[in-house]
């Protein structure tokens, strides 16, 4: 399985929020950005977090990780670094040098487990707290990270599969659009689970224009094709266009949301988002490195804390709609 403003929770509000959800996107050019999230409301607590994410420049998804951790660093007084190259060896690399610089945690996705091994151990080696999030569920004990805070993905997929074969699909087209993404794949596989037609296409999600141009030619090929599901807010946006230019009467579906997308959600272009709640998965990871690194504190018991999935759609979009138009939601 990607404007940087802000506005989140204050520290006071963590826990509470943290025990609330413990109840419950490839390719491209890489880019390498550093911020300073040091003070705000939680004074100046020392620490230097760093945060390296597999994001594809461009992807709105990752304004929101972003800014919910900025908001988490103001809140705690830490001074937040970020750096994101969507190559699995370039990612490591990030993680290595934060290691070098002996930083005070780390907060990674772990979209390519085996690829960030090596450098997660490194992290650990060192004494470094580093917690996943957003990618590697199902992998992040087993590489050495001390907490998880991101979707079920195969629970995810699953659920929206139950979603469209309630509403009568028989045969989904499940766009992936980051190669080895372990997240997407799950997806996929959650959603064919429950119906066993459903086919998978690769799409360079780096290029709008080549994920138009593919999805077209596919549901031109296939009529039969009655769902499209998208991963990421962004292809959704892509596939909307592909359904105009094929005369498609596949209806749509996305994981993840935008303000677009809501947007689109909103005016029944598209049928409902599996939101995985990406600012919450950004302030978590800080909150929880700062809690731990301040007082030893873990957060879900030695099981992941889930920020999803979580459904929206046509009931709820009227309340979620100015969240996601201020990159919140």
């Amino acid at each position: 399985m990607i404007p940087r403003r802000l506005r989140g929770l204050a520290l006071g509000s963590a826990a509470a929020l943290v025990l609330a959800v413990s109840a419950c996107s490839g390719g491209g050019a890489p880019q390498t950005n550093t911020d300073d999230g040091s003070g705000g409301g939680g004074g100046d607590s020392g620490y230097t977090i760093q945060m390296v994410t597999h994001e594809t420049p461009g992807d709105s998804f990752w304004d929101k990780i972003r800014a919910g951790a900025e908001q988490a660093a103001k809140d705690t007084g830490s001074k937040l670094q970020y750096s994101n190259d969507p190559a699995a060896d370039k990612q490591a690399q990030l993680i290595q040098t934060a290691v070098d610089s002996k930083v005070d945690g780390i907060a990674t996705t772990l979209v390519t487990p085996d690829a960030l091994a090596g450098a997660v151990k490194s992290a650990t080696d060192a004494g470094i707290p580093l917690v996943g999030f957003n990618s590697g569920i199902d992998q992040y004990k087993d590489l050495g990270a001390l907490m998880y805070f991101g979707s079920d993905e195969n629970l995810a997929g699953a659920t929206a599969g139950e979603k469209i074969a309630a509403a009568g699909g028989k045969k989904p087209l499940c766009v992936i659009q980051a190669a080895g993404s372990v997240a997407l794949e799950a997806r996929c596989a959650g959603v064919k689970s429950k119906i066993a037609a459903t086919e998978n296409i690769q799409v360079n999600g780096a290029d709008d224009s080549a994920v138009v141009a593919s999805l077209q030619a596919k549901l031109q090929q296939d009529p039969s094709i009655d769902y499209i599901v998208t991963l990421g807010a962004p292809i959704a946006l892509d596939a909307m266009k592909a359904q105009e230019q094929s005369s498609s009467e596949a209806k749509l579906v996305t994981f993840d949301l935008n303000a677009d997308a809501a947007q689109a959600i909103k005016d029944g272009k598209i049928e409902f988002s599996v939101d995985q709640q990406p600012y919450v998965q950004g302030y978590l990871a800080v909150t929880a490195l700062y809690l731990n690194i301040k007082n030893g504190n873990d957060m879900g018991g030695g099981k992941p804390v889930l920020t999803g999935p979580s459904f929206v759609d046509a009931s709820n979009i009227d309340k979620i709609l100015p969240f996601a138009k201020n990159n919140t939601r």
